[in-house]
């Protein structure tokens, strides 16, 4: 197994970090373009291999995609952030053609690869690899729901005043602040609605701050969050080389699904080696179904901006 990382930043190399330290593949080539980069935290991550106890090898190089020829999966995390007096149109352009580079790279030298889709915005860049790869549907997934369900079950067990592996919870819908859609209708602390043991007040500020997680953390870091996106996408990366048939949600194109075509949007999702094995229709209430359909309203609004 194979496994290629584009973008050596702080999230591509925390993916390669966890998925080296789980040990459940043999290689992972960190991308990116600034020379000398991906080179250097590869050797860095190398020398904690007898620390850490993995045989997985890392190896970093600049632009030279043929170095990534074979691999099985791949994440695409490059892309800038949003800067002041930038439009998002031009953010948009930006990332878009970034994405779509990269994507046309990995293709041409691992044609059937499974493509993991970390870029910001997250839902309109997996939508655009499904444009522009030639890829089949089911080897294209987009992250977010991982992320944001993980990001939901801490929110969960600080409420509950919990171990957070009594707890679980899901995130659906768009990978945005607006757009995030927690099912606290489907959360339970081993097995019962945590609606038994939470307040109102409780509720809101669980659906809340889970919204602005990623807000959050930008505001307390100065820069975007790194650990939890690179475990996300390990998880990830783990059931399809592995073959677990993990139920994950992420972003996906829907054919009919939950109401919606020719769109990325979170739903959960059985994910093997093959990627996606099956999308899983799963029961909403009315407000829900009615905050899904303003998610998918406001996404295709951002995909509008893109351009082929």
């Amino acid at each position: 197994m194979k496994v290629t990382v584009v973008g050596a930043g702080a999230v591509g190399a925390s993916c390669a970090e966890y998925i080296a330290m789980k040990d459940f593949c043999s290689e992972v080539v960190l991308v990116d373009i600034k020379e000398g980069f991906a080179e250097g935290k590869a050797m860095d991550l190398m020398q904690t291999a007898s620390l850490n106890g993995f045989d997985t090898k890392i190896t970093g190089t600049t632009g030279d995609y043929s170095k990534t020829a074979g691999s099985h999966v791949a994440v695409i995390t490059s892309g800038i952030p949003r800067k002041p007096g930038m439009t998002r149109e031009e953010l948009i352009g930006i990332n878009a053609g970034i994405v779509k580079d990269v994507t046309a790279n990995l293709v041409k030298h691992s044609p059937e690869v499974i493509i993991i889709v970390v870029s910001n915005p997250m839902d309109t860049m997996a939508y655009l690899v499904h444009k522009t790869s030639g890829l089949p549907k089911h080897k294209i997934i987009g992250m977010g729901g991982a992320l944001d369900s993980a990001r939901f079950q801490y929110r969960l067990a600080e409420a509950l005043e919990a171990p957070i592996s009594d707890v679980n919870g899901m995130v659906i819908a768009a990978h945005s602040d607006t757009g995030m859609l927690p099912l606290l209708s489907k959360a339970t602390r081993n097995g019962v609605p945590v609606t038994e043991f939470l307040s109102d007040e409780q509720q809101k500020y669980v659906i809340e701050e889970t919204k602005v997680g990623g807000a959050t953390l930008t505001k307390l870091l100065g820069t975007s969050a790194w650990y939890a996106p690179g475990a996300a996408v390990s998880v990830m990366v783990q059931a399809i080389a592995c073959d677990q048939k993990k139920m994950i949600p992420c972003s996906l194109m829907l054919e009919g699904e939950y109401g919606q075509n020719d769109i990325c949007l979170g739903v959960p999702a059985i994910i093997g080696k093959n990627g996606i094995e099956n999308i899983v229709n799963i029961t909403l209430t009315a407000d829900e179904q009615l905050k899904f359909a303003e998610a998918a309203n406001a996404v295709r609004e951002v995909n509008g901006d893109l351009k082929f």
